[in-house]
């Protein structure tokens, strides 16, 4: 299949890519997700949005760029040198808010906290936390998940994280997962 051109860009992102480069950061969403995530964020106006694992902000960028602007987004990092990137880069804009902390902690401190779009991008929320992650969810919906597929920097024994992962969410009552087997492996979640 012939790879489909993207006609727009979010303003910062060729910003926050030459940073991430320079900086050795190997671990980007790919643009593919990234316009997933938009296009995501887009059917939910005036939301709640959470991002875990900002990472430098090249996909925080693209959620941006779906959402409306009556709508908020939390994105929190532990790595105040990469998260400093989406800060120079991302940080005048009103609707998000950057935090740097551990994202297990915060999970569980900001549990009554509810949301219509959650992207794990990190271990707190996927593998751990999940279930506090979870039940943030608001009904309808969307919880994301990106690096499904086999990575060449996985550690060893991750295949078998990911796969409890996925027979966890496979057997939750209360939700719809559809996996899909492109860009990194996404899975995409809905509460029902």
């Amino acid at each position: 299949m012939e790879s489909i051109e993207i006609q727009e860009y979010p303003t910062a992102y060729d910003n926050i890519k030459k940073a991430t480069e320079a900086c050795g950061f190997l671990q980007m969403s790919e643009i593919s997700t990234c316009t997933l995530l938009k296009t995501l964020a887009a059917s939910k106006p005036g939301s709640k949005f959470l991002e875990l694992g900002t990472g430098t902000g090249l996909a925080t960028a693209w959620i941006l760029d779906g959402m409306d602007k009556d709508s908020t987004l939390i994105s929190l990092d532990n790595d105040e040198t990469l998260l400093s990137i989406a800060k120079e880069n991302l940080g005048v804009d009103k609707r998000l808010t950057l935090i740097c902390t551990d994202g297990n902690e915060w999970i569980k401190k900001n549990s009554k906290q509810k949301f219509s779009f959650i992207f794990a991008d990190t271990w707190p929320g996927k593998y751990m936390v999940l279930e506090e992650t979870l039940a943030m969810l608001e009904k309808g919906g969307f919880y994301i998940i990106d690096d499904m597929l086999p990575q060449p920097n996985w550690p060893d024994g991750h295949a078998e994280k990911v796969a409890n992962l996925l027979s966890t969410l496979d057997n939750r009552e209360d939700m719809t997962v559809t996996k899909m087997g492109w860009a990194s492996g996404i899975v995409l979640v809905v509460k029902k």
